[in-house]
Order: C-alpha cells, then sequence, then structure tokens
C-alpha cells in the first residue's frame, strides 16, 4: 500500500471512517472540516461513512465519498460491513486509515494489521467508556490534553498519545453557512448543543431563572436537538422567566445566531473540548463555561472566557450577572474571545495531524 516515504511526505491517500456525517455532531464537524482541508491542501481523501447531510459540501470540497455502514450494528451487518472495508481499502489504496468513531477503529483494526497500513484514531468522548477502543489506534490523537491524559490513565501507552487542539476557523464548513443577519433582542444568551443531561441544560435554566430577576429583559436561546428536550422544555415553562427562553432545535447555520449573540453559555458536566466555544469565539461572543475537561484549554488560548464550577446554577448565575451588570467588562471578553483567534485555524489542525500520520508511518517503515 502507498507509496515510497518520499512521497509520503508531499502526498498522502487518506481514509476517514466515520459513523455518519449528519450535522449537529461536533465528532462529524471535525472529521469533516480535516477531510476538507486535508483535500484542498493536494492530499486524495475519501470519506467512508452511512452518510448525511455533509455529502454535497465534502464532494464539492474534492473528498471521495465511500457507502461504508456504520450505524445500528448488528452480527451479520458487522460481518458485511468488515468485509466491504475490505474492499474499499483495496481499491483506495490508502496510506493512513483515520477513524473518528468507535465502530471505524474496530472494523479497520484487523484490515490495518493485514495490510501494514497505519490506524490513527482520534478520541472525541475520552468519558465514553467504550472510548478505550480507540486505542486501538497505532496513533491515538486527543481533542485536548485532558482528553490525552485520560486515554493514558485509561491504559494506553503514553508513546502512541498525541494532543492536536481541535479549530474550526476558515473551515468550509462554516463558509457555507448562510448569513441570516439575525436581529435578536438584547441582552440576549446561547447555548449549543445536545440535549441531554451531560450538557447542563437543567443547570442552564435554573442559572437563567436567577439572571432573570435582575434582568427580565433578557432572553436565552438554546440551539441542539435531544432525547431530553420534553423534559427541558417542561422545565422552562414552570420557571417565572420561561417565557424569555426559545428552544430553536438542531440548525446547520448556527454561525447566524451566534453572530446576533451577546454572551455564549456552556453549561457541560462534560466537555473533551468544546469545538462550539471556537465558533462562539469566533463570532465575538463573550464565553461563561464549565471548568471541565478540555473546556480551560479552549479559553486558555487568548485568555478568555469566565469558567465556573459544574452543576452550579448560582455560580453560572453570577458570571452571567457580571457580565450584563458591567458593560466594560462585557466588552473586555468580546475582546478576550476575538484574542488568538488565529490559533484555532483548520490550517493548523490540519498540519499537526499530518505531522501525527507522518511520524507513524515512518516508524512503521
Amino acid at each position: 500500500m502507498g507509496g515510497t516515504l518520499s512521497f509520503i511526505r508531499t502526498h498522502m491517500r487518506i481514509l476517514h471512517l466515520s459513523n455518519h456525517c449528519r450535522f449537529a455532531n461536533g465528532n462529524v464537524h471535525a472529521a469533516v472540516d480535516l477531510a476538507c482541508e486535508q483535500a484542498a491542501k493536494g492530499h486524495t481523501v475519501a470519506f467512508g461513512s452511512s452518510g448525511g447531510y455533509f455529502e454535497p459540501l465534502l464532494q464539492k470540497n474534492g473528498v471521495v465519498l465511500i457507502d461504508v455502514p456504520q450505524e445500528a450494528m448488528t452480527v451479520s451487518k458487522g460481518i458485511r460491513t468488515f468485509f466491504s472495508l475490505w474492499k474499499v481499502i483495496r481499491d483506495f489504496r490508502p496510506d493512513v486509515i483515520h477513524a473518528h468513531m468507535m465502530t471505524g477503529a474496530v472494523l479497520a483494526k484487523p484490515w490495518t494489521c493485514l495490510f501494514g497500513i497505519p490506524l490513527v484514531t482520534t478520541v472525541h468522548n475520552s468519558f465514553d467508556r467504550h472510548a478505550i477502543l480507540m486505542g486501538l489506534g497505532d496513533r491515538v490523537i486527543g481533542v485536548s490534553r485532558a482528553v490525552s491524559e485520560e486515554m493514558i490513565r485509561r491504559h494506553v501507552p503514553r508513546s502512541r498519545v498525541r494532543t492536536v487542539l481541535n479549530g474550526t476557523r476558515n473551515a468550509v464548513r462554516r463558509q457555507e453557512w448562510p448569513n441570516q443577519n439575525l436581529d435578536l433582542p438584547r441582552p440576549n444568551l446561547i447555548s449549543v448543543g445536545g440535549l441531554h443531561p451531560r450538557k447542563g441544560i437543567s443547570t442552564l435554566l435554573d442559572a437563567f431563572e436567577i439572571i432573570w430577576r435582575s434582568h427580565p429583559e433578557a432572553t436565552l436561546n438554546i440551539l441542539g436537538e435531544g432525547p431530553f428536550r420534553e423534559q427541558y422544555e417542561k422545565q422552562a415553562a414552570a420557571l417565572e422567566g420561561g417565557a424569555n427562553i426559545m428552544f430553536r432545535g438542531a440548525l446547520p447555520d448556527t454561525g447566524s445566531w451566534l453572530n446576533a449573540s451577546d454572551i455564549f453559555v456552556l453549561p457541560s458536566l462534560r466537555e473533551p473540548f468544546g469545538l462550539v466555544i471556537c465558533e462562539a469565539r469566533e463570532a465575538g461572543c463573550a464565553i461563561v463555561a464549565t471548568d471541565v475537561d478540555g473546556v480551560p484549554e479552549v479559553c486558555s488560548v487568548g485568555n478568555a472566557g469566565l469558567l465556573v464550577p459544574p452543576e452550579d446554577a448560582p455560580a453560572l448565575a453570577a458570571a452571567v450577572l457580571s457580565l450584563l451588570d458591567n458593560p466594560e467588562l462585557l466588552a473586555q471578553q468580546k475582546a478576550a474571545s476575538l484574542r488568538d483567534i488565529e490559533f484555532f485555524d483548520i490550517s493548523r489542525v490540519c498540519d499537526q495531524t499530518m505531522d501525527v500520520y507522518r511520524e507513524v508511518m515512518k516508524k512503521r517503515r
């Protein structure tokens, strides 16, 4: 497979594996951004998945789409996908396979051993108990130092673990966002994420009730979808300030909403990196987030954001109120979000990932 080492250093054939390529999934967003950037830099890139929303974007940017079903796996379906992946590898002849979810890592590992192809995995959710399977990679990339250390604590050898902090700036996915020029009432808060307990939405709703009592003109837009939406809507409806809380659902153009917002709030209980913080920072939002996992690493670049403990509604409310009560501090935090924002450029993410590929390929030879 592949070619000579000198060829590999300038051009690679890269096969990405992901369960799907639908929007509203941070793992997918990061994988799509990376694949498009690698193709833009002249590499031959394929994306193997069950398909989804981003297929036209990938194709438009020169990424080869390959049907590799990886969702709702039964034994028989898994066997079929396993052998179809062999055909994909035989025909595409990748120099490296990059798995972004556990199913892809498990299915690809035997073939990478058989064909002598390096397997690289990216761990987006280290807190998932199955994340240890990402340790099958010859190199295991953590999207933050917190994720990398978690994988090492779970007995993945430190020698195989690398850290590449995520980034979304200048990603074609974001450049394709429609610009709605929304005119939202001020002051306003926004939160973007899945509607399930790990994202801390219940704490955010309790915090907003405290905020609303001091600023009844404030509004909260929650963008995202999930199995607990009805529960959170009922919780919001029971609050005095509930009429000022809007559940907008999962939207592909979150950029328009971020651009029209004052404060971005991420109340997560666990958060490996927080890709949406990068997007909120680029939009110039002030950041209030929980001090968990990789979040401090995202905020430390440019010394941006106010961090609070998780599951602490009064602390979360106090941080937001400190901004609403002090327009000068709010302006300072908005400016801090844009400070050193170039660090989060997708080109840097791509270059560092390619360095990991070259390292493992050199070692293989």
